[in-house]
């Protein structure tokens, strides 16, 4: 066991992102472009990238391929988390979760006030775990990639944030599963 002084060495994280959107292409996908260029910076593992359009039912069966690969670590989505009829991520995360990381929304919210005050309250991101994988599903604007990979996701997808971060706990996500 390490004690608190020990230094850790980073783990790389393999990481899926997916962009929700019923207009752009990957050449118009500046979040997505945002998310893959801090993933990479960060050391980490850019696992696979997808465009699909706001389908809940595309959106939720892509998470599930991303969370039955054993490739695939951590899911970062990027638009559909408004309130408009079309905005359905936060569905389709919901979907699959077995179990939601509430504080994750809230921390967001916290972040979000600071850079675009009560605007933050139009936001619904949201987090969750399922089959061993991490689910985050952030807004559709770059400002909002860098604000919530920046603040939140880098730090706790780095092994060596302490006091606790999300890598640690990666073998314990499924542990239910083991025979008693």
């Amino acid at each position: 066991m390490h004690s608190p002084d020990t230094p850790k060495e980073f783990i790389p994280v393999r990481i899926a992102v997916l962009t929700v959107s019923d207009s752009r292409s990957l050449a118009e996908d500046r979040s997505g472009d945002t998310l893959v260029a801090r993933i990479e910076m960060a050391g980490h593992i850019l696992a696979d990238r997808k465009i699909l359009p706001d389908e809940r039912a595309e959106i939720a069966a892509q998470l599930s391929v991303w969370c039955d690969n054993p490739g695939v670590d951590v899911i970062i989505s990027t638009g559909g988390t408004g309130l408009t009829g079309r905005d359905v991520s936060v569905e389709a995360h919901r979907d699959v979760y077995e179990k939601e990381i509430d504080a994750f929304g809230t921390i967001f919210t916290i972040v979000s006030m600071k850079k675009i005050g009560t605007s933050a309250v139009q936001s619904r991101a949201c987090a969750g775990v399922a089959r061993g994988t991490y689910l985050f599903a952030l807004p559709g604007s770059p400002g909002a990639c860098k604000d919530g990979w920046d603040e939140i996701l880098e730090p706790q997808l780095d092994y060596r944030h302490r006091p606790c971060n999300f890598v640690e706990m990666f073998h314990r996500l499924e542990e239910h599963k083991r025979r008693k």
